[in-house]
């Protein structure tokens, strides 16, 4: 059922101090009469968790960490707001009644809080694509037993959900992703060999967290993305597409069998689609660059090349293996960018890891039947990119 946006609507937002969670919380701050917070959650940063729930005054904050909720309670002693940690009081977050749930925690972590927001079949601004990707089919499963709604927040799949007509999926040719390309998009091989953290998430167009900033460099991002729109858009894997477009003002497009192309535009600013998803199924006003296209002047367009970026060739492969391919990938990546952000491993050692991994694991899994049998594959494939790590090291 759609949410009036003439009414106030109540909020909650799982990881409200990453990029995603602040941008959510800034355009709600623009528009203060019309939400009301239910909860708020962090990993670890207590000090920027301590400082939003000061400003927006939720019912609930809750930090993941649970070394810091001694520094969580204090810092809202007197507030009257209720304080909690643990990852069980995220889930409990996430459950509680409100109107809309924006799931922005990174990585598999987000599945159980996530499913809990599902489950209550609130209105979910899905920012986290692990969901699909590792559980794709028992988390829309999830979703059609509770009649929850998903919004999606990733720019290229909520430009598709602008741009779809849901009404006539016989009638789409193709769907097609736009990825920037990254910081790397002209370096070659050698030069990625070489390349540092700081480097890799230097991301030319969009203001990202670490570990995602690390997969649009090397594409996996785009590759996950390909992934969530097979679950998000079921027009079958051969009819999805992805396109490096270095402006970043395209976010997706869908071509029809008539010839027609709809594509959705805007300035590079992940408050564009956070806006359409918090105040769907109307508009809100948000504080973007407005798009100026006699100033931008040309639109460039090229494929991806998959022997520098094999990332995204890795993902379709998951894809059409299917079972617990998609979640062994990316559990796999998930080890892999942390141990290159901590010096680890080489920039190209991720796709790498990837790959040896999935190879690993090719028809040792057979499809989970629940969701206890997609953590089990989560964790397993965890230790043995672990182990990768530290083969890797010696």
């Amino acid at each position: 059922m759609s949410l009036p946006y003439g009414a106030r609507r109540s909020v909650t937002v799982l990881g409200s101090t990453g990029s995603i969670g602040c941008s959510t919380l800034d355009l709600i701050a623009r528009d203060r009469d019309r939400f009301d917070l239910v909860a708020l959650t962090a990993h670890r940063n207590v000090a920027a968790l301590v400082a939003q729930a000061r400003e927006f005054r939720p019912q609930l904050a809750v930090i993941a960490d649970e070394t810091h909720f001694g520094q969580l309670k204090d810092g809202l002693a007197g507030t009257g707001i209720e304080v909690a940690a643990g990852e069980a009081a995220i889930i409990e977050a996430a459950a509680r009644p409100a109107d809309w749930v924006m799931a922005s925690i990174v990585g598999a972590a987000g599945l159980a809080p996530t499913l809990a927001a599902v489950r209550r079949g609130a209105h979910v601004a899905l920012a986290n694509k692990e969901c699909l990707v590792s559980a794709g089919p028992l988390f829309l499963a999830e979703v059609r037993k509770s009649g929850a709604t998903l919004l999606p927040v990733d720019s290229e799949h909520n430009a598709i959900f602008q741009v779809l007509d849901t009404g006539q999926l016989e009638a789409v040719d193709k769907i097609v992703l736009t990825a920037s390309g990254g910081p790397f998009r002209t370096w070659n091989i050698a030069e990625m060999a070489k390349a540092s953290p700081a480097q890799a998430i230097a991301h030319p167009r969009w203001d990202m967290g670490a570990k995602i900033s690390v997969d649009s460099a090397t594409l996996m991002n785009k590759g996950l993305e390909l992934i969530e729109a097979h679950y998000l858009f079921p027009v079958g894997e051969a009819r999805l597409e992805v396109i490096i477009h270095p402006e970043s003002i395209i976010h997706s497009m869908v071509a029809y069998v008539d010839g027609s192309v709809l594509a959705q535009l805007g300035s590079p600013d992940m408050r564009t689609p956070i806006a359409y998803a918090l105040a769907w199924p109307a508009r809100m006003a948000a504080p973007t660059e407005k798009l100026n296209l006699a100033q931008i002047g040309r639109l460039t367009f090229e494929e991806p090349d998959l022997q520098r970026f094999p990332a995204l060739g890795l993902a379709r492969e998951a894809l059409r293996a299917a079972g617990a391919a998609p979640t062994v990938l990316n559990a796999a990546n998930e080890v892999a960018v942390e141990a290159f952000l901590a010096g680890a491993i080489g920039f190209l050692d991720i796709s790498r890891l990837a790959a040896d991994i999935l190879e690993a694991n090719s028809g040792r899994n057979g499809t989970p039947a629940d969701l206890d049998g997609v953590y089990e594959i989560d964790r397993n494939t965890r230790i043995l990119a672990r182990e990768w790590v530290q083969k890797r090291g010696r």
